[in-house]
């Protein structure tokens, strides 16, 4: 029992979410704690190699994480037979052309989503790398959020009874980008440069209801585009060419039925940027990124319609808190950590190209319902 060394190419990491969530809190962090351990007792250190196609940027963001390695070469660095894992987080419309170099140079691929811009390159890239026999994963952080993860909890426990219908609200307000600055890049409100909401966040739906209500089987939405026009990172106005937000209805498996509204142009009055509420026979739970609240069928006050009067319940008072019994880690790392696994001891590891592929195979669907404004069902993939 020895450590291991495990060497990350590692693409897109100059970006937001590349650098915030899986440079510094996922792989370094990983480093920090001393690797990640197999089920044999050996550690797996992974060695990253930072890739960016500014090498200033990427030199001083190597620099600062204490010397690691970078290139600017994104070829030379798949060259490379001693970096055995590619992972991308940067543009989603280079998404599957850089992850089939990969492929080719025999490279085990993690990305985040969407993996793609459409199905169809999405299935192109999923047969591509189970051609070539290589391992690979996506990205599917919120099923690790400490939220989901009680909501999980709930669920195995029968807490809820029968599950009725899943109520989901996501967003917040986007600063247009005029008197100040905006939270979120430019090209996210450009629908030719892969923007959109619908793209962004029916993705993360998709695995999010699958994996803990039922499998999404038919999806009607509404997109719209609320914003007509922004300024951009350098105060140059431009038009908004992508939806902004999306009223999603979804038919899962089982018989469940859930809402989404997905919107970058809300105000928040609730408990979190996202928020769920499970309603069951027995009861209910709201979680958000971290918190989860329950009413149980015994505790579910009795209200009577009467607008004459004050309300005389505090509705929010009736809800416990589900405790931090277990420490939880960055949904990120935590996943991260699966697939390093995956990669080194042949873990099992179910969020792969296929699981990224039903996500675009979800947007799809809902683009395709906002444009026809019906019902669309959405076959079974990868049978």
């Amino acid at each position: 029992m020895g450590d291991k060394r495990l060497g990350i190419i590692m693409h897109g990491v100059t970006g937001r979410m590349g650098l915030n969530q899986h440079l510094t809190r996922s792989i370094m962090a990983i480093r920090a704690q001393g690797g990640v351990t197999l089920s044999d007792g050996a550690r797996v250190m992974p060695d990253p190699i930072l890739v960016g196609r500014n090498a200033d940027k990427v030199k001083r963001l190597a620099e600062a994480n204490g010397g690691l390695r970078w290139a600017a070469d994104i070829d030379a660095a798949l060259a490379n037979s001693g970096d055995t894992v590619f992972f991308d987080a940067a543009s989603t419309q280079l998404r599957p052309s850089i992850l089939k170099k990969a492929i080719a140079a025999g490279k085990h691929v993690y990305c985040e989503k969407p993996t793609a811009t459409s199905l169809d390159e999405a299935l192109d890239l999923q047969r591509a790398a189970e051609r070539a026999g290589i391992k690979h994963g996506v990205v599917q952080d919120k099923l690790w959020l400490p939220g989901l993860l009680k909501l999980k909890m709930l669920i195995d426990s029968g807490f809820f009874g029968r599950i009725l219908s899943v109520r989901g609200e996501f967003g917040y307000w986007v600063f247009e980008g005029d008197w100040q600055p905006a939270q979120r890049p430019s090209w996210n409100y450009r629908k030719e440069d892969g923007g959109g909401i619908i793209l962004d966040m029916l993705c993360h739906w998709r695995y999010v209801l699958d994996n803990l209500f039922g499998e999404v089987k038919s999806v009607s939405c509404l997109g719209a585009t609320l914003i007509p026009e922004r300024w951009d990172e350098n105060g140059k106005r431009y038009v908004a060419t992508a939806d902004d937000s999306a009223y999603s209805t979804f038919q899962l498996d089982g018989g469940v039925i859930a809402h989404i509204n997905s919107s970058w142009v809300v105000r928040v009055r609730r408990d979190d940027l996202l928020t769920l509420q499970v309603d069951g026979t027995l009861g209910t739970a709201v979680a958000g990124l971290r918190e989860c609240r329950t009413q149980a069928r015994v505790n579910t006050p009795k209200p009577v319609w009467n607008p004459d009067i004050p309300q005389p319940i505090r509705f929010f008072e009736g809800w416990e808190e589900v405790p931090d019994n277990i420490a939880y880690d960055n949904a990120f790392k935590a996943q991260w950590e699966l697939f390093i696994r995956h990669v080194c001891e042949d873990l099992p590891f179910r969020w792969t190209l296929l699981e990224g592929a039903k996500g675009l195979q979800l947007v799809d669907s809902a683009l395709q319902s906002w444009r026809e404004r019906r019902w669309i069902d959405l076959p079974e993939l990868g049978k």
